[in-house]
């Protein structure tokens, strides 16, 4: 490349423009396992395995979200997080593209393993891009809007893969090549920011040890966000069957539901650099567990489709202003030198709580019935709500 071609390039990588490929890279993270929902079925019918088989399609890259979290914030926080980004995107591309024409369940598993670890690649090297490219209202002007393109893709990605899965299973596969292009741009966009170094030589193992003691309140903030994502999961799980009580048992207008939650909390997450101009961080948490406390709560007596939708939308309020917060919240926290390690996380608690969802509530549905679920969620979301609360009016 040439000394005239080479600032070009450069010139182009600026923060302004990097913004929308970083937050168009965000939803990516959601599609991975929402897209499919829809071809399930048709996955374990056309390979031959077991539909509880089948559904490890959706849940096996999580699984390796979790178990490659530490090792993709490690070489995020040594390398900086422009390469692994980039590397996340294309393999992203290639491993989820892969479905359009594997035809061996075992080998769906490897790809889908695969793209676990990109997925935790392009989720933890987009936090701490935002870390560290954009400061004050810019920041979270540029986490809110992540936490609405997650939300938004979490509502339409579903619908996508339901009408491509009208073609054939394989077709919904054919998303994940949408990452190869945008990461073309983010090369040509995202500049590489000047990332901390890190103050000390402890492993990842120790680090975590002494931030955790020294700062116990990380692991709070950790686990709101386990929390969101446990409650969310058991929305996903259990509303369907709620819904089903006054009629509505359609997969198309159960989606319709679950797709109200996504787009409430897009608008939350979408004004969210507007709330923190009055609301710190603790405020902003009391008023998404007050939403969670009361759509929780009226889960437990709704009775028609119409104020069904309560409880989706009030849920998915709270849950568009968690999100930024909670990733703003770990970047105060942590040591410099170790944005990377600490933020990767929030993705693996997330998942946790997604993928324990129904182990916690599922002996409670099958005692008490499904309308306990929330019952119990309500209560648990309300204890938190008065500790928080204890504390905003300690800090008045």
């Amino acid at each position: 490349m040439s000394e005239e071609a080479a600032a070009r390039v450069s010139s182009w990588r600026s923060p302004s423009n990097a913004l929308w490929v970083v937050v168009a890279s965000g939803t990516l993270t959601v599609m991975a396992g929402a897209i499919l929902g829809p071809v399930v079925n048709q996955v374990g019918e056309s390979l031959g395995v077991s539909q509880s088989l089948a559904g490890l399609v959706i849940t096996t890259h999580g699984l390796f979200i979790v178990l490659a979290g530490p090792v993709a914030g490690g070489l995020i926080d040594r390398f900086g997080p422009r390469r692994p980004y980039v590397l996340g995107l294309a393999l992203y591309g290639i491993a989820g593209g892969a479905g359009l024409v594997v035809e061996s369940f075992p080998t769906l598993l490897v790809s889908r393993a695969v793209l676990g670890v990109a997925v935790t690649f392009v989720y933890t090297s987009i936090t701490v891009l935002i870390y560290n490219l954009y400061e004050g209202a810019a920041k979270d002007r540029a986490m809110g809007l992540r936490g609405s393109a997650n939300s938004l893709g979490a509502a339409v990605w579903p619908l996508v893969g339901g009408v491509l899965g009208t073609l054939s299973w394989h077709s919904p596969f054919g998303v994940y090549l949408l990452a190869l292009p945008l990461g073309a741009v983010a090369v040509l966009t995202v500049p590489e920011p000047a990332v901390a170094p890190r103050e000390d030589d402890e492993s990842g193992v120790r680090a975590l040890a002494r931030v955790t003691r020294s700062t116990p309140l990380l692991g709070l903030v950790y686990g709101l966000f386990f929390a969101a994502n446990l409650l969310l999961y058991a929305i996903v799980v259990y509303y369907p069957r709620v819904l089903e009580t006054f009629g509505v048992a359609s997969s198309l207008g159960i989606s319709l539901y679950l797709s109200a939650l996504g787009i409430a909390g897009g608008a939350s997450a979408y004004v969210y650099d507007r709330l923190t101009r009055r609301f710190d961080h603790r405020r902003l948490t009391l008023g998404a567990l007050g939403a969670w406390t009361v759509g929780l709560a009226v889960a437990t007596v709704v009775t028609t489709a119409t104020a069904a939708l309560v409880p989706v939308v009030l849920f998915g309020l709270g849950q568009g202003v968690v999100f930024p917060t909670v990733l703003l919240w770990v970047e105060e926290l942590v040591p410099p030198g170790r944005q990377g390690q600490f933020s990767s996380y929030v993705a693996m608690v997330g998942y946790l709580g997604q993928f324990l969802a129904p182990v916690v509530f599922g002996p409670v549905a099958d005692a008490v019935g499904v309308r306990a679920v929330f019952a119990v969620a309500a209560v648990g979301v309300a204890g938190g709500l008065v500790g928080v609360g204890a504390r905003v009016v300690a800090d008045t």
